[in-house]
């Protein structure tokens, strides 16, 4: 079934059979913009599958998604909206955080468009859900967790908003007038729910519902304390769980130089668990070309729709040295390797002896 939404394409699925105690009028919502992001909204979908949600399972995307990834992705979501990608095209403040792709996500704020639905809870595609969470939509516009690198700021990976044009037109407005303090999604939301951080309290989602994976950001002892009540994983960063290898053999993730983690594995290993068992099939009966050699998968390399201007992946090969600027900064650090202490000490010894 075809029809307007907007301007843009939807497309409803009619392989799902309502539950009785599905809900026809609220929705998880996420955004895929290319291929990649696609396999991520998937294991996402599977995901909330998984957990048994009640709600409705939409993905919005931009017409860089394949007509293999959309026929996928309606095999797991029951709406799929097409729509017109949005671009901050704020090359400077993007600067600042090192990760020029994020422009793009500006698409993101379509999902105000939804008005079929009267309340939605957006979830990036970089996210995985290990436990129910559909008491989320019992949570009022705006509500989000705070960004564990400005806690005094939402983090916009996963936020419940009610669908509406108004909103929709005065963010495009803020857009124009205001932009974005971080040229990406986050700072333009942050600016326009500028009351976020002062006005009600229960609009401030505890950090299970969008836990940060990478051990740069992690508080190991309330992990250690708090982590088996993890509900929602966020892969933050631009090291995805698809840029890892999967051993089919040995049906574990691969770690490689610069992107190891001691608890972010443990996610990226689910990640891979959920994907294997659910979307590596259904692409196969769909006859799609994966990177298989020797007992190892890859998503790296599946996708013919990369971004020029991503920052460099991981390797296992030797790295030049603003590449592993660029992983420090992430916190991304061969702590046993090459950025091991008696390495960085030598360092140090021959730049104060060259004084």
């Amino acid at each position: 079934m075809r029809y307007s939404l907007h301007g843009n394409l939807c497309l409803c699925s009619r392989r799902f059979k309502m539950a009785a105690s599905q809900v026809q009028d609220e929705a998880f919502v996420t955004l895929a913009t290319n291929d990649r992001y696609a396999y991520g909204a998937l294991v996402l979908g599977h995901s909330l599958r998984a957990v048994n949600t009640t709600r409705q399972l939409a993905v919005m995307i931009t017409p860089t998604v394949s007509s293999l990834m959309r026929q996928l992705l309606t095999e797991v979501f029951h709406c799929i909206t097409q729509v017109d990608p949005l671009d901050s095209n704020d090359e400077a403040n993007l600067a600042l955080l090192t990760r020029p792709e994020l422009g793009i996500t500006f698409s993101k704020l379509h999902c105000w468009r939804l008005t079929q639905y009267n309340k939605c809870v957006f979830m990036d595609a970089d996210t995985l859900v290990l436990r129910n969470i559909d008491d989320l939509f019992e949570r009022e516009e705006l509500s989000a967790a705070p960004d564990v690198g400005w806690p005094d700021l939402f983090n916009s990976g996963v936020f419940v908003f009610k669908p509406s044009e108004e909103t929709y037109r005065g963010l495009l407005q803020c857009a124009m007038t205001q932009g974005s303090f971080d040229g990406g999604d986050q700072g333009l939301l942050n600016t326009y729910f500028s009351d976020w951080g002062t006005k009600d309290i229960a609009r401030h989602l505890p950090f299970i519902y969008n836990m940060t994976a990478s051990r740069a950001y992690s508080y190991l002892p309330a992990f250690v304390k708090f982590g088996s009540d993890v509900k929602v994983v966020h892969f933050i960063g631009a090291v995805k769980p698809w840029e890892f290898t999967y051993d089919t053999n040995t049906g574990t993730v691969l770690t490689c130089e610069g992107i190891s983690s001691q608890h972010e594995l443990t996610f990226i290993q689910a990640w891979w668990d959920v994907f294997v068992a659910k979307v590596k099939p259904r692409v196969e009966a769909h006859q799609t070309q994966f990177s298989e050699k020797m007992g190892q998968l890859s998503l790296g390399s599946v996708s013919p729709i990369t971004s020029p201007s991503s920052p460099p992946a991981a390797t296992t090969s030797p790295i030049d040295s603003r590449t592993r600027q660029w992983q420090w900064e992430q916190g991304q650090i061969d702590y046993l390797g090459e950025d091991r202490f008696e390495n960085i000490m030598k360092k140090i010894d021959e730049k104060v002896n060259n004084k």
